[in-house]
């Protein structure tokens, strides 16, 4: 398949086309043997209606998963193919908080005990919620590299089996079963827009989308402030951006600082585009989601929300016929940063 061209605000004009990648891609047989794992372990969220009623617009409910996050597909997809050597041995993370709740539930699930590095800025809910799990937890600074780093350390120290956020494939399989959710529950689906952090949901929803319905559009989607995947798709190569850039956005779930490897390979492949959204429609995004659909979702689970109000343009959705659905990957915020988005004005 010819790779889509990226866009960005960079001026969010459309890059060279690239030839695809040749590294083998997720496949649809790896995403639906994942389904089958989570069975009983993951919710099938609901599409949620968005917006006016004339419009086909819905929201893939991911905040409502058992651990607030779409994290807990992947990080279980991956814990369940470790064999009984490697689970008694325990498990490794570093995550700046969904993912680490993932694999923090996962583990209590299946019976391993996890360590999870955890940067000093993630968001004190999100660790309350990781301790509650049972899972032990080591503190480092912002930088994810840092985290990385000390999490690999440990995990050659200890025996530790490291349980990556998003440059896995078992993890891409997984966060892949959202978007085969997608397609089967809307067969007509028009175009798709998935957040990006690492890369792992928006490579998996792609890579589901694009087999099961390979005339959608798909759209990444970045905060402005932590556009790593729109730079490194421009230029063909992975671009990394320092911790105190990424740290800016109020979406910490994605401040990832660089694309995985195997990440890379499928947006490359798969995205259509890629748009930014500003800190203000961010905020926008969470509040939107309250007004029109019921929903609580944090900053990174508004990514979606904010580029299908604000973003319709730039993404290349306009005149598009048949349903249009972005994905809610989060909902695991602090009250009293909640408030305050919904006092907010819309921009």
């Amino acid at each position: 398949m010819t790779a889509r061209s990226a866009t960005g605000p960079a001026g969010d004009s459309a890059a060279p086309d690239r030839p695809a990648s040749s590294e083998r891609l997720v496949s649809l047989a790896q995403i639906r043997e994942a389904a089958g794992r989570l069975q009983g372990v993951t919710l099938r969220t609901p599409l949620v209606a968005y917006g006016p009623p004339e419009r086909p617009h819905f929201l893939k409910a991911e905040s409502l998963q058992p651990i607030g996050a779409f994290k807990l597909r992947g990080a279980y997809n991956t814990m369940a193919t470790l064999d009984h050597r490697d689970r008694a041995r325990g498990v490794i993370t570093y995550s700046s908080g969904n993912h680490a709740q993932g694999v923090a539930r996962a583990a209590r699930l299946l019976g391993v005990h996890a360590v999870i590095v955890m940067p000093s800025d993630a968001p004190p809910i999100k660790r309350a919620r990781v301790e509650q799990d049972g899972a032990e937890i080591v503190v480092v600074g912002p930088s994810s590299d840092e985290r990385q780093q000390v999490a690999e350390r440990l995990a050659r120290e200890r025996g530790l089996t490291v349980i990556p956020p998003f440059d896995d494939d078992r993890i891409i399989a997984g966060q892949g079963t959202c978007g085969l959710e997608i397609v089967e529950e809307l067969p007509d689906v028009a175009a798709v827009l998935v957040p990006i952090g690492g890369g792992g949901l928006a490579s998996g929803v792609a890579a589901a989308v694009r087999a099961l319905a390979p005339s959608a559009r798909i759209v990444g989607v970045e905060p402005e402030l932590a556009a790593d995947a729109r730079d490194s798709l421009a230029a063909g190569h992975i671009i990394f951006w320092p911790a105190e850039l990424v740290g800016r956005t109020i979406s910490d779930g994605t401040r990832t600082q660089a694309l995985g490897n195997r990440t890379f390979a499928h947006l490359s492949a798969l995205l259509d585009a890629i748009v930014t959204v500003s800190e203000l429609e961010i905020i926008a995004g969470v509040r939107l989601a309250a007004e029109q659909s019921h929903l609580v979702v944090e900053p990174s689970g508004a990514l979606a929300i904010a580029a299908l109000t604000y973003r319709a343009r730039e993404a290349g959705l306009q005149g598009r016929a048949g349903p249009i659905v972005a994905v809610a990957s989060g909902g695991n915020i602090e009250p009293e940063r909640y408030l305050e988005y919904l006092a907010t004005p819309l921009p």
